[in-house]
Formats: structure tokens, C-alpha cells, sequence
């Protein structure tokens, strides 16, 4: 797992496949991101939709996509202050990758069983 400051740490050039495994790095954040194609979500909306993910983590990787470019954070200055979470344009362009990756889990015959 990455430390905290790697949080940021340049993605790596040349191939595009590495850049994405590093950018979407685990499975939480690939998850986080299936979460926000169906529109903004509060933090609280994303924890209870992902059970098992720490506040740490999620922080952590919104915090990132914010940095790429991928999730906007907008504040809205009420009392007690409201923060939501959507995918930016360049976030939006992962739903025809996560649905092909979907579809393509769902093909995979379950493991045959040799005695």
C-alpha cells in the first residue's frame, strides 16, 4: 500500500496501462469511481455505499483523483458545511473502461475444480 506521500508522487510515463493501474492503485478506487457515475455523492453517502473502506482510505483516495483531475470537491457554505464529491469530465470519460471491465468479469467461467 501507498504511504501518504506518495499521495502524489508523478504517475509514470511512456505506458498507458501503468499509468492507470497507478492512478486507480487497489481496489477501493475503482470502486469510489463506479460510485460517483451515478452523480455527486457526500462522504458519508460514499462510505455507507462501500462498507469495509476506512475514512483514512477514502480520504486518501479522493484526495488523489481531486489532484488528477479525475473528482471535483465542491463545498457548499452551510451550517454544518456540506462537501460533495463528482467526477470531473476527464473522471466521466472511465465509464465506458469500468463497463467493458464488468462485462468482462462477468464472462469469466468459475474456476473447474480438479480432484
Amino acid at each position: 500500500m501507498r504511504e501518504p506521500e506518495d499521495l502524489l508522487d508523478p504517475l509514470p510515463a511512456g505506458c498507458g496501462v501503468a499509468r492507470f493501474l497507478v492512478l486507480l492503485d487497489g481496489p477501493w478506487a475503482t470502486l469510489i469511481v463506479r460510485e460517483l457515475l451515478a452523480g455527486p455523492k457526500r462522504f458519508s453517502d460514499l462510505r455507507e455505499q462501500l462498507p469495509g473502506i476506512s475514512a483514512n482510505t477514502l480520504t486518501r483516495r479522493l484526495r488523489r483523483f481531486e489532484a488528477y483531475g479525475v473528482v471535483e470537491r465542491t463545498t457548499y457554505a452551510q451550517v454544518p458545511p456540506r462537501v460533495e464529491y463528482e467526477l470531473t469530465p476527464l473522471g466521466q470519460q472511465l465509464t465506458p473502461v469500468l463497463a467493458a471491465m464488468a462485462r468482462w468479469a462477468l464472462s469469466v467461467p468459475e474456476p473447474v475444480h480438479t480432484p
